[in-house]
């Protein structure tokens, strides 16, 4: 069994006459829970819980700082290579995109490498366009040569791999996978995956799976918000989340929340996700699944970033590029998507010191 016979169950439900039949009284029923069910999960996610969400942030921190303490894990993206073979409505990397594409040497794999470290930040997930030719296997393990040498835990955001082929990059010091499903409803992601290997919806999907099989200590899901409906999409999430946490116990699962943000093309969201959605996703998660990482990245802003700090949230990226080389050579080509929280690693941890909170570039090492 994969997950995607569990996302077959649920894929149809008439979800938009199932949350409005939600209640205040059901809200307050799970709010006095200690574990929540897959229905739980879907009442705090409801329009009528909107009207709770002090309640739910209240329990939300708790639940936190009870399984993760007053933690905040800091990381970097580094992206490798822009180039990309699929044809996508809502990305800048889209082979349809007319810009200079870039790969980076070993040098300058080198280079980036170096400035990250000087930040002081022990943690990147690695991110390149989708095309096997420009971002393989032996050309990834190439770069994890030189970067084992800065970074104690290298994470990936790449395209999606056979078991074999992760199992090869965990043995070279890969030890996070990162896998956004995009879009949950099949039907909108055949529209917007116009051409190349990611309109495989069924093997996206299972990509989280295999790596799990294939070793890796941590493992990251999460829908681009904006596509469909928020509340359908972050309860498959959840969904997806929770599967992956019961069925591969030892290793970690996480959830991200990332909504469409401005990039190359003229493609608009479905639907206007609003902070306060926003906020009711990912306190839901949190009590949903009180054990699984929540993170957070630079796409928003720096004011709702320090507001969501204390409501789930156990990730965070900081000072970050999605610029190939845009560490060491900023704005040479083209990003993937704008960011919106451009404040440096130094700036983020006095923040979060000042919240209380003790900022974690390193809490783990690769052997």
């Amino acid at each position: 069994m994969s997950f995607y016979e569990k996302f077959e169950e649920v894929k149809d439900l008439p979800f938009e006459d199932m949350f409005q039949g939600v209640t205040g009284l059901d809200v307050e029923r799970v709010l006095q829970k200690e574990r929540l069910s897959e229905q739980d999960y879907f009442v705090l996610l409801s329009p009528a819980a909107e009207n709770y969400l002090e309640e739910m942030a209240q329990k939300a921190h708790m639940l936190t700082k009870q399984h993760f303490g007053n933690t905040m894990q800091l990381y970097l993206p580094l992206y490798l290579s822009d180039y990309c073979v699929n044809i996508c409505k809502y990305c800048s990397f889209s082979l349809n995109n007319d810009f200079p594409r870039r790969r980076l040497t070993m040098s300058e794999v080198e280079r980036e490498a170096q400035v990250i470290a000087n930040m002081g930040i022990k943690h990147i997930i690695l991110l390149s366009g989708e095309s096997k030719q420009h971002s393989s296997v032996d050309y990834l393990k190439e770069c994890l040569q030189v970067l084992r040498k800065y970074f104690s835990s290298i994470g990936v955001e790449i395209q999606p791999l056979d078991q074999g082929e992760y199992e090869e990059l965990f043995e070279h010091g890969v030890d996070g996978l990162t896998v956004y499903q995009e879009v949950y409803n099949e039907e909108i992601y055949r529209d917007i995956h116009v051409a190349g290997p990611k309109k495989n919806f069924r093997y996206r999907l299972d990509t989280p799976e295999r790596g799990a099989k294939a070793g890796m200590r941590s493992l990251n899901v999460g829908a681009l918000l904006g596509m469909d409906e928020w509340r359908k999409e972050s309860y498959i999430t959840g969904l997806h989340a929770s599967y992956l946490q019961n069925k591969y116990l030892e290793t970690e699962v996480g959830v991200s929340f990332p909504r469409m943000q401005p990039h190359a093309g003229s493609f608009q969201p479905k639907v206007n996700v609003t902070d306060k959605n926003l906020v009711q996703a990912m306190l839901a998660v949190r009590l949903f699944l009180p054990r699984a990482g929540v993170n957070l990245s630079t796409r928003e802003t720096p004011e709702l970033r320090n507001h969501l700090i204390p409501l789930g949230v156990t990730k965070m990226s900081v000072e970050s590029s999605t610029v190939v080389g845009g560490y060491s050579e900023p704005d040479v080509t083209q990003s993937q998507f704008e960011i919106s929280d451009d404040r440096t690693v130094k700036e983020m941890k006095e923040l979060l010191k000042e919240k209380g909170y003790q900022p974690v570039v390193k809490d783990w090492q690769f052997i």
